[in-house]
């Protein structure tokens, strides 16, 4: 078994273990816990204690792995492997009742910069749907044991998923954009979990994603999602506060480029 599926089937069993904790903590009841970059964006208790959970596990398995987390410090490691992971990708969400957050737990290849990791394997996991979405490089994206693949014909225009940053100052220009790439889509969705809407354009249920401001747990393992079902991944504008990422089908991933890369 080559690593990258090994890596695959623990983020996959760990992601499922994580997200059934999450799901019980929901229906006991959310409680805040602090303020992430503005009030509008919360962590829960729950955020930590399945951070936690993911982070304990993966020492028990792999115990010179480096960790990047959004809740807690980050480690290097020694093997030159390290675990991206956002516990609730979705906390809004998650805190009002909504069944769209998951967990993500992706390994990478090279230091916690995704300018400079290679993918190697990740696992998105939605406790509300039971949905597990898997990549490992090289050996495809799955939902279950079913092989996913990207739309890449799409003749009625795009289906589209998009988020926005919760800092209002950075409102106006996440909406120009939006109506800037609605000259080519059918309809836009935007779920508050760029981790669900990743896996989404790697199963076919969007054609499409854009979205700015997204830190590397939000995309690590729902990037390879994408590029393993056949899709392209871009991060432009990287040297900026709030780089861009784009992803969907070939056709639908150079087009949403060329009329964002317009506006900048």
């Amino acid at each position: 078994m080559s690593t990258e599926i090994e890596l695959r089937d623990l983020a996959s069993e760990i992601a499922k273990e994580a997200g059934e904790l999450a799901r019980r903590r929901r229906a006991e009841g959310v409680h805040l816990a602090a303020t992430k970059s503005s009030i509008a964006d919360i962590v829960t208790e729950a955020d930590r204690e399945v951070e936690a959970l993911i982070r304990d596990r993966l020492r028990e398995a792999r115990p010179g792995d480096g960790f990047l987390g959004e809740e807690s410090e980050p480690t290097s490691g020694e093997t030159g492997i390290t675990w991206v992971v956002d516990p609730i990708d979705g906390t809004v969400n998650y805190a009002y009742g909504s069944p769209m957050y998951a967990v993500s737990i992706a390994a990478v290849q090279g230091s916690a910069d995704p300018d400079s990791w290679e993918p190697l394997a990740g696992a998105v996991y939605s406790p509300a749907a039971g949905e597990l979405f898997t990549a490992a490089r090289g050996q495809g994206a799955r939902l279950g044991e079913q092989r996913l693949s990207v739309n890449e014909s799409t003749p009625a225009g795009a289906l589209l998923g998009t988020g926005f940053g919760y800092d209002p100052a950075t409102h106006d220009g996440d909406l120009a954009t939006t109506r800037s790439v609605m000259t080519m889509a059918r309809d836009l969705r935007r779920s508050g979990s760029a981790a669900l809407d990743l896996s989404y354009v790697a199963a076919g249920r969007l054609d499409g994603y854009f979205e700015r401001g997204l830190k590397p747990w939000d995309f690590a393992a729902g990037a390879l999602l994408v590029v393993e079902a056949g899709g392209r991944v871009s991060r432009i504008d990287v040297a900026t506060p709030r780089p861009m990422l784009i992803s969907g089908g070939t056709a639908v991933h150079d087009r949403i480029c060329d009329i964002i890369g317009k506006e900048t």
